[in-house]
């Protein structure tokens, strides 16, 4: 169906009957939830990482079709460009030696990736944005060779009717022009799903949220981009740009971006997916035969693919997810809010934090949602973009209602949240032995402020203090890094030593 699309477009019928078929999907989902029809609790999670390809000289490699090839495992998948690929690890309970499993099959998936991507000259950094991009690399004609992606570019292109413009001010400012969905490409990223249940899914998404900056702050890793220094975590940013279809008149009447943080708590799961269709309009409006409701009617379980596919062209930062496994439906919370990397068990830690605290947060009685304006958990993740480790965040004062301070994000974490963090995973049954392994991690990284943006930055500017410039600083940078990646030890244990020259 994609592949007959792309080659006829779309009439204005087509639009019209997706947007009822939509709505019929959307009913559809209602119904569901009503007649409780979903998967009971099974504590799954899953895990998926972006990685980059870059040949020896630190530079990105457009080879991603020929290293899949050689690779020839659906665990890996293309990505937006063809410097790009996805690893996916099947779903694990959340239970036992669960994080130390899951450290060793991508470590097992990793190495096996690298060796067959060397063989065409390349190799895997699991980086947030690889420092070395340029804006020559993110052009249309870098797009993975797949329908679906130039499909998806000529929609996007089509509804903003214009170039995009990238403007980012940080330690240095950013501004150009790009002519298609290409640097959306420079974003690479880890997603971490949750299987819950709808009673659950409010409070679950409410607590994701609101630590959405705190997992920032601990875990930046993209402060590059097209050869300047901007912010501590620039893929926020980046991807709000590229992948915005709003000229300026539509911005300054207040239309939302596609990639957004929400604007408000909520109190069910259904309310996300009807803000998706009533606030964006749909850019693939392709229309299978299934009808939702007979479906339903016929005691069946519909796919409702229209309305995961809506859904999935809306990037918010934690996403809904609609399922369906084994013939049960089900509903996932999928944080995509971390950078890539920089290794393993940096991965898995941020992992064990995010799955560990909310855990705690969404059960306690007072939720930080309910003492706390969303406004300021969207103003928290604005700065801890900018800021990284070193930012200074407004929480909740412990047994003040309605009391705000500002408190630095890794005392934050060190006083309060990891404490909850532990708490969590002794709730979902993690043995304490890789519990304190993995919070350790993040523990190290506050005590010592360091994280995968610090320690790139800090590399940077050695480089350019022993007389390098700044295209010869990045790519030693990025080689220093992707050696050190594949030692395995966490990015608070890399050396700060001058790189070798």
């Amino acid at each position: 169906m994609g592949e007959k699309v792309a080659a006829l477009g779309f009439d204005l019928a087509d639009r019209q009957r997706h947007r009822e078929k939509l709505r019929r999907c959307l009913d559809g989902l209602a119904r569901l939830l009503e007649e409780k029809r979903f998967d009971r609790p099974r504590n799954l999670m899953g895990l998926e990482i972006e990685l980059n390809l870059a040949g020896p000289d630190g530079m990105p490699s457009m080879v991603n079709a020929e290293v899949l090839k050689r690779i020839a495992s659906r665990d890996f998948q293309t990505e937006l460009g063809r410097f790009n690929l996805e690893v996916n690890i099947v779903p694990h309970r959340l239970s036992g030696r669960v994080l130390d499993q899951l450290a060793e099959e991508l470590r097992t998936g990793l190495s096996y990736a690298d060796r067959r991507a060397m063989e065409v000259g390349s190799g895997i950094v699991m980086i947030g944005i690889l420092p070395t991009l340029t804006d020559r690399d993110l052009v249309h004609a870098n797009l993975s060779a797949a329908d679906r992606y130039f499909l998806l570019n000529d929609q996007v292109v089509a509804a903003r009717g214009e170039e995009f413009t990238i403007d980012i001010a940080g330690v240095e400012r950013l501004t150009c022009t790009a002519r298609s969905i290409a640097p959306e490409a420079a974003c690479t990223s880890v997603q971490l799903h949750l299987q819950v249940t709808p009673g659950r899914f409010a409070a679950v998404w409410n607590a994701a949220q609101a630590v959405a900056a705190v997992q920032i702050a601990v875990g930046a890793n993209s402060p590059f981009l097209f050869g300047r220094e901007l912010w501590r975590e620039s893929r926020p940013p980046l991807f709000v740009q590229s992948t915005d279809t709003r000229p300026p008149e539509l911005r300054a009447q207040g239309v939302r971006p596609r990639t957004w943080f929400g604007e408000r708590w909520i109190s069910s799961a259904y309310e996300l997916f009807e803000e998706n269709l009533r606030f964006f309009p749909p850019l693939l409006p392709i229309s299978g035969d299934e009808d939702p409701l007979r479906v339903l009617d016929e005691g069946g379980v519909p796919a409702l693919a229209e309305l995961t596919l809506h859904n999935g062209t809306v990037y918010r930062w934690n996403r809904p997810v609609y399922g369906i496994a084994d013939g049960v439906p089900h509903l996932r919370v999928e944080n995509r809010v971390l950078p890539a990397g920089p290794t393993v068990p940096d991965v898995i830690a941020n992992a064990a934090f995010y799955y560990g605290l909310i855990r705690t947060l969404a059960e306690e009685p007072r939720p930080v949602w309910s003492r706390m304006p969303f406004g300021v958990a969207a103003d928290n993740f604005d700065t801890a973009c900018r800021d990284g480790i070193d930012a200074v965040l407004r929480w909740p004062r412990a047994g003040r209602t309605g009391v705000l301070a500002r408190v630095p994000a890794v005392r934050l974490v060190l006083e309060e949240l990891l404490p909850m963090a532990s708490a969590g995973l002794d709730a979902w049954g993690v043995e304490p032995a890789d519990r304190d392994f993995y919070l350790g991690v993040v523990e190290e990284r506050c005590l010592r402020r360091v994280n995968g943006a610090s320690w790139q930055t800090a590399t940077y500017h050695r480089a350019l203090e022993h007389g390098l410039d700044r295209e010869r600083a990045l790519a030693v940078t990025t080689r220093r890094y992707r050696e050190l990646m594949h030692t395995g030890d966490p990015v608070h244990t890399w050396p700060t030593d001058a790189p070798a020259l």
